[in-house]
C-alpha cells in the first residue's frame, strides 16, 4: 500500500466508525485483529467499539494528527463527548469531557491487523 492509500482507507474506517456501519467493519479490519496484544478477531473488534458506543452515545472519532509509515499509521484522535455512567473507572456520568487517544496500527493486505492505544485518562479525571 502506498502512503496515499493507507491514509485513504485509514480515513475510511474512521467514517466506518462513525456511522456506526458494523456490516462493513470487515472491509477495514482483519480477521485476525488484535488490540493491546489481545487477539480479537473481527467479531471481537466490533464487540468493544459497539460497547464504546453504548458507554459513549454520542462518540465521534475526530482524526487531529495523522502520520503513515506503511504499513504502519500513528493517529491522535480527539473526543468530545458525554460518557454515561462510569466511564474507564472514573465516575463520568454524563458530564461532557474532551481528552485525546493516541493509537497506532500496523496493517496487513490492507486491514488492520494490531492497534496499539493509550487514552488520556489524566485528561478526563483533571475535567471531573
Amino acid at each position: 500500500m502506498t502512503r496515499t492509500d493507507l491514509v485513504n482507507t485509514y480515513r475510511n474506517y474512521i467514517d466506518c466508525l462513525n456511522r456506526q456501519d458494523w456490516p462493513a467493519l470487515g472491509q477495514f479490519v482483519h480477521d485476525n485483529v488484535a488490540h493491546n496484544s489481545r487477539q480479537l478477531g473481527v467479531s471481537g473488534y466490533r464487540a468493544m467499539l459497539e460497547g464504546d458506543f453504548r458507554e459513549i452515545p454520542d462518540l465521534h472519532f475526530n482524526v487531529d494528527l495523522l502520520i503513515s509509515d506503511p504499513p504502519n499509521i500513528a493517529a491522535r484522535l480527539k473526543f468530545d463527548c458525554a460518557p454515561i455512567g462510569t466511564f474507564l473507572g472514573l465516575a463520568v456520568d454524563g458530564k461532557r469531557v474532551s481528552f485525546c487517544e493516541n493509537v497506532f496500527y500496523e496493517f496487513r493486505d490492507g486491514k488492520i491487523w494490531q492497534v496499539w492505544s493509550i487514552v488520556d485518562k489524566a485528561a478526563i479525571e483533571a475535567q471531573l
